[in-house]
């Protein structure tokens, strides 16, 4: 929620992203170090979680920002649940169970009523199309983990998954955002939140340390501590909270259907996550596995 002002300042939505990722990758390289032997037990875990989690996600989230309003960009990227499910189902040719399709009706329908179908789509259609790109990459790191995921004294340390997978996602962005082209003049200046003038480097140091840093390392505490689907399910009020904010701080108002529309969404996500089973259940699954038993990729709502 943060990064939009500075977008509305003048700074590009890539260069927005590369200051995130690369101040949480510099923020993470003590457990970097710490898990140096990573990369050469796991590196297309590593590579998957930079590219997909860090990168895709951060990318096209924060491009979609610069065109849509917050809630609805995060709203359309808690559909990775539901696409998880049709990926499972349809590539796979796994069951699902039948908890999880009713999640995934209730998910794209409260998404119709997000955005307005029945006018023609009330919001930028790229700016959809890039939040759909934000879901899109979470779904291809879950199944990249139930892929490469496993158990037991072997599995790597989330901790140093993040840590290795910031440094890899701020590297393919250095290469794509060519910050050396930035104007780095607007971090020394302010940006308005909804009419209030506010410093710059504060709306970046929170990006940085609470929305990026804080929000990976506490998404993986809170699932060592809690069961992935509750931890997920929690994880979900992240959509609420940021539309409320958004309200609040940065004047993005929606409408009475679009919250209506807002909360299926969550329902359908809610129910999508909390019907999954074990993965070594032979009952149908209602995910890809569940990748939030070692990593979370939460963190987008700046």
């Amino acid at each position: 929620m943060a990064a939009k002002p500075l977008i509305e300042a003048g700074l590009d939505p890539l260069h927005v992203v590369w200051l995130r990722v690369a101040g949480a990758a510099l923020v993470m390289l003590p457990l970097a170090v710490r898990h140096r032997a990573l990369p050469r037990r796991r590196p297309a875990l590593l590579a998957g979680f930079g590219l997909l989690a860090v990168a895709g996600v951060q990318a096209c989230y924060f491009a979609a920002l610069s065109r849509i309003p917050v809630g609805v960009a995060l709203l359309v990227e808690y559909l990775a649940p539901a696409l998880v499910l049709g990926w499972v189902r349809f590539v796979q040719r796994r069951p699902v169970t039948r908890a999880a399709a009713v999640g995934v009706v209730l998910a794209v329908g409260g998404l119709a009523c997000v955005v307005e179908v029945w006018s023609g789509l009330s919001f930028d259609a790229l700016g959809l199309l890039l939040a759909l790109g934000a879901a899109c990459c979470q779904v291809g790191y879950f199944v990249l983990s139930d892929h490469g995921g496993d158990s037991g004294d072997d599995a790597p340390d989330p901790l140093g998954v993040i840590a290795y997978g910031l440094l890899v996602g701020a590297a393919v962005l250095t290469v794509l955002a060519r910050p050396w082209d930035m104007d780095w003049s607007v971090l020394a200046g302010g940006a308005l939140m909804n009419g209030t003038p506010v410093a710059a480097w504060l709306l970046l140091g929170w990006i940085v340390l609470i929305a990026t840093v804080v929000a990976y390392v506490t998404g993986v505490v809170s699932v060592r501590r809690l069961s992935p689907q509750i931890a997920g399910v929690v994880a979900c009020l992240e959509a609420v909270v940021a539309t409320v904010l958004a309200w609040v701080l940065l004047g993005e108002h929606l409408s009475a259907p679009q919250l209506v529309g807002g909360a299926v969404v969550l329902v359908g996500a809610f129910i999508a996550q909390s019907s999954a089973p074990a993965k070594s259940s032979a009952e149908p699954v209602a995910s890809g596995g569940g990748p939030e038993r070692e990593l979370s990729t939460r963190g987008t709502a700046a």
